[in-house]
C-alpha cells in the first residue's frame, strides 16, 4: 500500500515537473535550475504604503516565494547581500508600442480620394480594426527593452497603434532572457483606440475628430445590433469588436480636449475608458475627474523657448508659457483631486529624462508615495493583475528594481532590474557609495573631505583648514582615486591618493602619492553621512503660475458668477413694442430680466450708473465657425451623423474677442463640404467654461446643408466624389430622403432594426424635430431646396448666405423660410456675382426673417456695425437694422421665447454700450450671459496689465532655465488660421 502511494506521488510530480518544460531541444543535455536566489539586508518597498526595514525575499522560478524581516532560507540558496540598498516593486507601462512594427501607408499612389472599404468580410470602414491581435506582430526587443529596464520598467501593456478600434493588446514582460511564451503574461489584455485613422488604408472617412467620433459610435451601436444575429452576413470586424468589449479600453488621444471628448463617448455607453492624457490635465482638472476615466499621463514637459531674441520672443503666447511653467506640476494637481492616473513612458525622449522629469514632477508636489502607486499599484490593479504585478508579495512574479538609496532623489542609482526572475544589470551594484563627510589625514596634514552625488559618478569637495583646494575623484571598479591640489596657488603640486574601497566605506586607507613623488599611506573616516539633497532649482512651486479659463491670455482666475444687477437710467433697445426707451432701467435678478422701467428699486441688487449709454440685448450670430476644433466632415456627401456639439472648442479666443463686440450667441455651423452635413451646436459664449457649459441647453436641434461650388467641389482639385453637379446635388438630397422614409418605416416595423446615426437624424428633419440651415447662392438652387422640401413635407428653416434672396424672396415667404445674409460680400466667387447690399432690406421689406451673419471671426465682433449698413442700403430704421443681429437671428434659432429682446422674463444676456450700438464708435462696455458678467472693459484693461506681468515672469523663468542649462526649443511664428465654410482642416 506504501508502495503504490509512493509511486502516485512521484508520478505526481514527475508529470508536474515534465509538465512545466515539455519542449524538445537539440542543445544537448537540459537542465533547470530550480534553486532559490535570496536577497537580504535590503530596505524593501513591498508597495507604495509599505516598508520593510532590513527584509529579505527568497526567489524562485521566477516568482516571489517568501518575503519578511526574516524567512527561512532554503538549502543550497543564492545569497545577495543589499546591505545599504533599496528594493521596488518593478514599474508597469499601460500604453506602449514596444516591440511591435508599425504597419507602413498604404503604398497606392493614386491621389484620388478613396470612399469604399477595401476590405471584404469586414467593417463597411477600414479604420476600425478590432480584429487585429497585437501578439501576432509582437517581436521582443533587446535594445528597446533595455531602455525601458533604465527607466525602471518590468512589464508593458503595448499594441499596434493604427486605426481608430486598434483590436487587442498584448502584456508584455521584459524578461531579458526568457522565451516569447514566458514574457507574454495576456495575449489579450486590453482593447486599444484612438482618433486617428490607419495608415494602411486611404478611405476617406472619417476626415475630422468629429467624424471619427461618430464611427465609434455607430460601430458601437452595429456591434450590439450584430451580437444579436440580425445580420445576413459575417463581420469579422464586428464579432471582433463583441469579443473586446469585456477588455479594459485604452484610448489614446493627443490633448485635453479630445480626452475629455473621449470620456464622453464613454459615458455615452458607460465604458471608463483608461486615456492616453497629454499632460494638461491640470488646466480642467474637475472635466477629468467628472470623466470617470483613469488617465495615463506622459512625462514629457515642454522645454523652454529660447527668448533671448526679444523681437522673438513676442511670439510666444502666454498660454504656451504657462504650459511650460505648470506641466510639472500635472500629477500633484491630478493627485490632489483623487483623479486615478498612472504613468506612462511613452513620448518621453529617453529614460534619463523620463527620471528627470518624474523626479521634477515630485519637485513640484507629487507625493512620492502616489509617484510609486502610478507605476506600480494602480497600473496592475487597473490590468486585474494585482495578484501577480506591482507589490512584492508571496506568489507575485519577482519583478524589482535594485537602487542604491531613495528612488526619488536624483542621486540615487538604479543597479539592477529582475524580471520574472531575470537580471538585467544596468549598473555595477558593487560599487561602494561614497557620499558623505571624511576625516582624510595625509603625511601629518589633515583634510576635510565631502563626496556627494551618484555612487557611479561621485563629487568631491576638499577643505585644508578653511581652504579650499581644487580637486578630482575618480571611482571605478571598487578603486578611488582622489587629486587634491596643493594650497599653494602659484604651484601646480597635487597629492595623489589610491584606494581599494572596502564595502562599507566607513574608513578607507591606501596608497598618497605627494608633490615631490614620495610614497606615504592615508586614512579616511567617514565622520557623517550623506547630506540631504538641496532643492536649489529657480522654479519652485512657489514659481508656478495660476491656471486660469482658459488656461490662455484673458482667461478668468474665477469663473463669471451670475449678480442681482441695476442698470440705472440707461437708453433701452428692447426690441418689443414699447421701442427704444430712454432713462429707464433695468433690474437683473438670477439670471433673468425681471423689470423694466424708470426709478426701480434696486434691493440686494448692485447699481450701474447706465446714463449716456444704451442697453440692447445680447448680438447672435446666426451662421458661425468660431470655437471649433473640426469645421467639415468632408468623406462621404451626407454627414448627418456628425455633431458640432463634439468638437466645440472653449479656448478660442474669438469667444472672448466676440464678447468683447457684445455677441453673446452664436450657432457653430458644420462646412460646406458636401450637400447633408452634420448637426449644429448653439452655444452661449461664457467665456472660460467647459465645452458642454457653452451649449444653449434649451435650443432646438439643427443641421447645416448646402449648395452651390463647394459641395460639388468645384474648388478641389482632386474630386471624384458624388455630386459634381447642381443636378447632382439634388439627386442625393431626394435619394437620403427616400431612404430616411424607408427607414423610418422599417424602424416601425421591425423590432431588430438597425439603427443608423445619419438616418435617424433624416427622420428628425421629416418629422419637423430638426431644422436645416442651407448655405446657399443661386436663386436655381434655392428653389430647388424649397421643392425638395416640400416634396416630402417639411420646411426649410434658413437660408444662410442667400445672396440672390432678392431674387425669389416671394417664393422663400411663401415656403416660410427666413434669410440670414451678409450685409455687403460679392465677387469673392464666381456664385456670388450678382450679390448686392440691398439683399437684406429687399426680403425684410417683402416679408422674410432676416438676420445678417458673419461666417467669418473678425466680422462676428464687429456685428453691430454689419447691422447698421442696412440702414445705406435700404433706409431700414435703426430698430429694424438692429433686429437684425439681435431678435430676428433668436426668431431663426427659435430661441426668442429666451434671448434677443430686453423684457421682464427672459434670460439676461445683454449688452451695455458706451455709444449708439449702430456706432462705429460704440464699445461694449459689459456683456452679460445669463446675468454674469463674460466682459467687462474695465476688466479687460487689468487682464492686460495681467498678461504683461506674467509674460515679463515667465520669460525672465525661460532665460533663467537656459542659463542654467536647461534645454530650450526655438520660436516659431505661428499664423491664426482664418476659418470659413469650405476649411476642411482646423490647425
Amino acid at each position: 500500500m506504501k508502495l503504490k502511494f509512493l509511486l502516485c506521488i512521484l508520478l505526481f510530480v514527475g508529470v508536474n515537473l515534465y509538465a512545466q518544460d515539455y519542449f524538445p531541444t537539440n542543445e544537448g543535455v537540459k537542465t533547470q535550475n530550480t534553486n532559490y536566489t535570496v536577497f537580504e539586508n535590503a530596505k524593501i518597498h513591498v508597495d507604495p504604503n509599505t516598508v520593510i526595514e532590513n527584509g529579505m525575499f527568497a526567489v524562485r522560478d521566477g516568482k516571489i516565494t517568501a518575503i519578511g524581516k526574516t524567512i527561512n532560507v532554503p538549502a543550497n540558496s543564492h545569497r545577495i547581500d543589499l546591505e545599504g540598498k533599496e528594493v521596488y516593486s518593478s514599474f508597469i507601462d499601460l500604453y506602449s508600442e514596444f516591440g511591435i512594427k508599425k504597419p507602413q501607408r498604404s503604398n497606392n499612389n493614386s491621389n484620388q480620394p478613396q470612399y469604399e472599404a477595401e476590405r471584404e468580410g469586414y467593417y463597411w470602414n477600414d479604420h476600425i480594426r478590432p480584429e487585429t491581435d497585437a501578439v501576432k506582430h509582437f517581436s521582443f526587443n533587446k535594445e528597446e527593452a533595455g531602455k525601458l529596464h533604465k527607466g525602471g520598467f518590468g512589464v508593458v501593456n503595448t499594441h499596434m497603434p493604427d486605426g481608430i478600434i486598434r483590436g487587442t493588446g498584448v502584456l508584455v514582460a521584459l524578461n531579458p532572457e526568457g522565451t516569447e511564451g514566458e514574457r507574454i503574461l495576456a495575449d489579450r489584455s486590453s482593447q486599444f483606440l484612438s482618433f486617428d485613422k490607419s495608415v494602411q488604408s486611404r478611405q476617406s472617412y472619417p476626415t475630422s475628430i468629429m467624424g471619427a467620433m461618430a464611427l465609434i459610435r455607430q460601430s458601437y451601436m452595429d456591434a450590439d445590433w450584430y451580437s444579436k444575429g440580425n445580420s445576413k452576413n459575417r463581420d469579422l470586424a464586428l464579432e471582433a469588436l463583441n469579443r473586446n468589449k469585456d477588455l479594459l479600453q485604452v484610448f489614446k488621444t493627443d490633448n485635453l480636449l479630445d480626452a475629455l471628448r473621449a470620456g464622453k463617448i464613454g459615458r455615452e455607453f458607460n465604458i471608463n475608458y483608461v486615456i492616453l492624457g497629454s499632460g494638461s490635465e491640470y488646466e480642467r482638472v474637475n472635466e477629468v475627474k467628472n470623466s470617470n476615466s483613469t488617465f495615463i499621463i506622459p512625462l514629457d514637459f515642454p522645454d523652454a523657448y529660447d527668448v533671448e531674441d526679444p523681437f522673438m520672443a513676442n511670439y510666444v503666447s502666454l498660454q504656451d508659457m504657462k504650459r511650460w511653467n505648470q506641466a510639472p506640476a500635472n500629477l500633484k494637481v491630478l493627485a490632489e483631486n483623487n483623479v486615478p492616473f498612472v504613468i506612462t513612458m511613452h513620448n518621453s525622449k529617453d529614460e534619463k529624462k523620463f527620471r528627470e522629469n518624474l523626479l521634477k514632477a515630485v519637485s513640484y508636489g507629487l507625493d512620492k508615495k502616489a509617484a510609486l502607486a502610478a507605476l506600480t499599484t494602480v497600473p496592475a490593479r487597473t490590468l486585474k493583475q494585482e495578484n501577480n504585478l506591482g507589490t512584492l508579495k508571496q506568489g507575485a512574479w519577482a519583478n524589482f528594481i535594485i537602487t542604491s538609496g531613495d528612488y526619488f532623489e536624483e542621486e540615487t542609482v538604479i543597479y539592477e532590474n529582475w524580471v520574472q526572475g531575470r537580471r538585467a544589470i544596468l549598473e555595477n551594484m558593487s560599487t561602494v557609495d561614497l557620499a558623505g563627510t571624511y576625516d582624510l589625514k595625509v603625511n601629518n596634514t589633515s583634510y576635510e573631505v565631502k563626496i556627494t552625488g551618484k555612487p557611479t559618478a561621485p563629487k568631491v569637495e576638499v577643505k585644508e583648514g578653511e581652504n579650499k583646494l581644487k580637486s578630482k575623484i575618480a571611482y571605478s571598479d571598487g578603486w578611488m582615486n582622489l587629486l587634491i591640489s596643493s594650497a599653494d596657488t602659484t604651484s601646480a603640486k597635487f597629492t595623489r591618493l589610491v584606494a581599494q574601497v572596502p564595502s562599507t566605506a566607513k574608513t578607507i586607507t591606501g596608497k598618497a602619492i605627494l608633490p615631490a613623488g614620495d610614497e606615504t599611506t592615508f586614512t579616511a573616516t567617514r565622520t557623517a553621512g550623506p547630506e540631504s539633497p538641496k532643492n536649489d532649482k529657480k522654479t519652485t512651486v512657489a514659481n508656478v503660475v495660476p491656471v486660469t479659463y482658459p488656461n490662455m491670455a484673458y482667461g478668468y482666475k474665477e469663473m463669471p458668477k451670475q449678480e442681482n444687477i441695476l442698470f440705472r437710467n440707461a437708453t433701452v433697445w428692447t426690441n418689443t413694442n414699447d421701442g427704444i426707451l430712454t432713462e429707464t432701467d433695468v433690474l437683473i435678478n438670477n439670471g433673468k430680466i425681471t423689470r423694466v422701467g424708470k426709478n426701480l428699486n434696486a434691493g440686494n441688487a448692485r447699481v450701474i450708473d447706465a446714463t449716456g449709454k444704451h442697453l440692447t440685448s445680447g448680438i447672435i450670430d446666426e451662421h458661425s465657425h468660431i470655437a471649433a476644433s473640426a469645421i467639415n466632415e468632408a468623406g462621404h456627401n451626407s454627414t448627418a451623423e456628425v455633431t458640432m456639439e463634439d468638437v466645440v472648442d472653449p479656448t478660442d479666443i474669438n469667444i472672448y474677442r466676440n464678447l468683447a463686440g457684445g455677441v453673446t450667441t452664436v450657432q457653430l455651423l458644420h462646412g460646406s463640404a458636401n450637400p447633408i452635413g452634420g448637426r449644429s451646436a448653439i452655444l452661449r459664449l461664457k467665456w472660460g467654461a467647459p465645452a458642454e457649459g457653452l451649449i444653449f441647453k434649451e435650443a432646438p436641434k439643427y443641421i447645416k446643408f448646402a449648395l452651390g461650388e463647394n459641395v460639388k467641389q468645384s474648388n478641389r482639385s482632386n474630386a471624384n466624389r458624388f455630386p459634381q453637379t447642381r443636378m447632382g446635388v439634388e439627386q442625393v438630397f431626394t435619394d437620403y430622403f427616400t431612404r430616411a422614409r424607408n427607414y423610418e418605416q422599417e424602424k416601425k416595423n421591425n423590432k431588430n432594426f438597425r439603427r443608423d446615426l445619419e438616418m435617424e437624424t433624416l427622420v428628425e428633419i421629416l418629422n419637423g424635430e430638426r431644422y436645416v440651415t442651407s448655405h446657399s447662392y443661386i436663386q436655381s438652387e434655392i428653389n430647388m431646396l424649397m421643392k425638395v422640401a416640400e416634396a416630402f413635407d417639411f420646411r426649410i428653416n434658413t437660408f444662410t448666405h442667400i445672396l440672390e434672396g432678392y431674387k425669389v424672396a416671394d417664393k422663400m415667404k411663401e415656403h416660410g423660410v427666413g434669410a440670414s445674409t451678409f450685409s455687403d460680400w460679392w465677387a469673392y466667387k464666381y456664385e456670388v456675382n450678382d450679390a448686392i447690399p440691398y439683399n437684406a432690406s429687399i426680403l425684410h421689406n417683402v416679408g422674410v426673417t432676416v438676420a445678417i451673419n458673419s461666417d467669418d471671426s473678425e466680422m462676428s465682433r464687429r456685428l453691430n456695425q454689419e447691422a447698421a449698413k442696412s440702414m445705406k442700403y435700404g433706409d431700414i430704421s435703426e430698430e429694424e437694422a438692429w433686429k437684425f443681429v439681435t431678435l430676428n437671428p433668436a426668431k431663426l434659432l427659435h430661441i426668442d421665447q429666451y434671448v434677443g429682446s430686453v423684457e421682464a422674463g427672459k434670460q439676461a444676456d445683454v449688452v451695455l454700450w458706451s455709444d449708439h450700438p449702430l456706432s462705429v464708435y460704440a464699445k461694449a462696455e459689459k456683456t452679460l450671459v445669463e446675468g454674469a458678467v463674460y466682459f467687462d472693459l474695465e476688466k479687460d484693461q487689468e487682464l492686460r496689465n495681467e498678461i504683461a506681468q506674467q509674460k515679463n515672469t515667465l520669460l525672465t523663468q525661460m532665460l533663467e532655465a537656459k542659463n542654467g542649462g536647461s534645454a530650450t526649443r526655438p520660436v516659431t511664428k505661428k499664423e491664426d488660421q482664418h476659418i470659413h465654410c469650405n476649411t476642411l482642416e482646423v490647425h
